[in-house]
């Protein structure tokens, strides 16, 4: 091996989970009695950089029959309500589940989310095939210790149906304060019937590693209390749970671990990883791969020139490495840029079954003092040019795990790793 550097760079931009709700559309107020030509006029005239090319005719016609029309509920909603509602529908006309607007109250819950402590049960969804689905569960939290697999698709939280449901209308009715119950229906594969699965929120605080030595230790130990002295089968794993500010850090201190057991042979578990900072994965994959070698690529489009990532060139390990990195439905983002870079340029043996499909780059713009827009600016692309968004990335060696594997214990994911690098 080479040697060892403890060299780190900081996160940039991290794709997050949805987080928001809807508001039906409006815009203003005391323009209704007024003909529609003078409305539009005037919405130009109060502030620029409107398009000259789009007819807002329709929009302020609809203003004003709802207006003089609908008969209000119980709860009102306020005209800069109405105003978050047309933004919120302006961003959803899109179809893109992961650009979404925060009006004040979700903007407040998302900066929590990103500060990695908030109440609820410990799971990301997106959308897949239409349907709002598990990512995954994170490590020790309430959903799975309920039960929740990647790959679950939600049909209904508690007694809301989710079908046509936006990814932050399901995360505002998953969340929740802390020792109260939220019910999740589910279709899961394998299973002829829906799954019903209770869980009682919590104080969620996201993990992010685990190491441990699979197969031959010697019983002997370094000076921080880890096993070293492997038999020539033994394996090091490092289990990922996220990629978070810190992640980079452990991971060296992870791959410090590996390298002073004396094993040879690594499997890196990605399984549920939902992803988090392309900066850290970007660091992560330094350790494999030369100088200047593509690691993910943001393509923008029309909007700008490509970007392109490359290995900061840490490169500590030779050719006895054998390597191996375990992927799922669940592993998503920053997990398939690192899994999808390191398969490429023939690192690692990917084993496991697809990833989600989470290829795409989100921007956090504040929008006023109280509200915010994440809008996907960019989409991922693997060192080969494949866009990770579109199919996500294949195993080299595909193995199944089914729920009846989970719930015995049984992990032929991992056993099928362990064997390809022991043989």
């Amino acid at each position: 091996m080479k040697n060892f550097s403890a060299k780190q760079s900081g996160p940039i931009i991290i794709a997050l989970i949805v987080i928001g709700v809807s508001f039906f559309a409006g815009f203003s107020t005391g323009v209704q009695s007024r003909p529609a030509i003078e409305k539009v006029v005037a919405l130009e005239n109060k502030e620029g950089g409107k398009p000259s090319t789009v007819d807002f005719a329709p929009f302020w016609k609809a203003w004003s029959v709802l207006n003089e029309k609908y008969v209000s509920s119980a709860t009102s909603t306020t005209d800069q309500e109405k105003v978050w509602g047309a933004i919120e529908g302006l961003s959803a006309a899109l179809n893109d589940p992961y650009t979404v607007f925060f009006p004040p109250e979700n903007s407040k819950m998302f900066q929590s989310e990103i500060a990695g402590n908030f109440e609820g049960v410990g799971m990301e969804v997106g959308i897949k095939d239409d349907i709002i689905t598990v990512i995954a569960p994170l490590k020790d939290t309430p959903a799975a210790k309920a039960g929740v697999l990647p790959g679950d698709k939600l049909v209904k939280i508690n007694d809301s149906v989710t079908s046509g449901m936006k990814v932050d209308q399901a995360i505002k009715l998953i969340r929740g304060k802390k020792g109260t119950e939220v019910v999740l229906t589910v279709i899961r594969e394998g299973k002829s019937a829906p799954v019903e699965i209770k869980i009682i929120r919590d104080t969620i605080a996201i993990p992010t590693i685990d190491t441990e030595i699979r197969q031959g230790v010697s019983g002997q130990k370094d000076t921080a209390g880890n096993p070293i002295g492997l038999q020539e089968n033994g394996v090091f794993v490092i289990r990922l749970y996220s990629f978070s500010a810190t992640a980079p850090d452990l991971f060296r201190e992870a791959l410090r671990k590996f390298i002073d057991s004396g094993s040879t042979k690594l499997i890196l578990d990605l399984r549920g990883n939902p992803g988090g900072y392309l900066e850290a994965a970007v660091d992560m994959a330094s350790w494999f791969l030369p100088p200047g070698a593509v690691i993910v690529s943001e393509d923008f489009g029309k909007n700008a020139p490509p970007v392109v990532y490359r290995s900061k060139g840490y490169d500590v390990f030779n050719k006895n490495l054998k390597f191996a990195i375990l992927v799922n439905g669940g592993s998503a983002s920053a997990s398939e840029i690192l899994a999808g870079a390191l398969q490429e340029h023939g690192k690692a043996k990917l084993v496991g079954t697809q990833t989600f499909g989470k290829g795409s780059v989100q921007e956090l713009v504040d929008i006023t003092s109280e509200t915010s827009l994440k809008v996907t600016v960019a989409r991922w692309l693997t060192p080969k040019g494949t866009s990770i968004s579109f199919k996500g990335v294949t195993p080299d060696l595909v193995v199944p795990m089914t729920a009846e594997d989970f719930t015995k214990g049984k992990d032929p994911q991992m056993d099928a790793a362990t064997k390809l690098l022991t043989k």
